[in-house]
């Protein structure tokens, strides 16, 4: 008996990205994620500042066609030195 896939593909995938206010972390996560995904629409991204504004959270709407596209930007966020966290 197969397993079914946890995820299928294509869909609508959430990124969410932590690192510290003061870094252009928009910026880059957003370049990296559009390396590999394309551009992303404005609505697609939300931007939350934690409570004493040291930290930013972005949750990025991803348009993901595979686990392998999504193996990839985790990687590359996950390289980044102004990224503390990728979920």
């Amino acid at each position: 008996m197969s397993e079914a896939p946890l995820q299928e593909f294509p869909s609508e995938c959430p990124i969410k990205v932590m690192g510290r206010h003061d870094s252009d972390l928009r910026a880059l996560t957003q370049a990296i994620i559009e390396r590999h995904a394309g551009p992303l629409a404005e609505t697609s991204v939300r931007t939350r500042t934690s409570a004493d504004g040291n930290f930013l959270a972005l949750t990025y709407l991803v348009h993901a066609t595979s686990r392998e596209q999504l193996d990839a930007i985790y990687r590359e966020l996950t390289a980044c030195k102004s990224v503390l966290m990728a979920l």
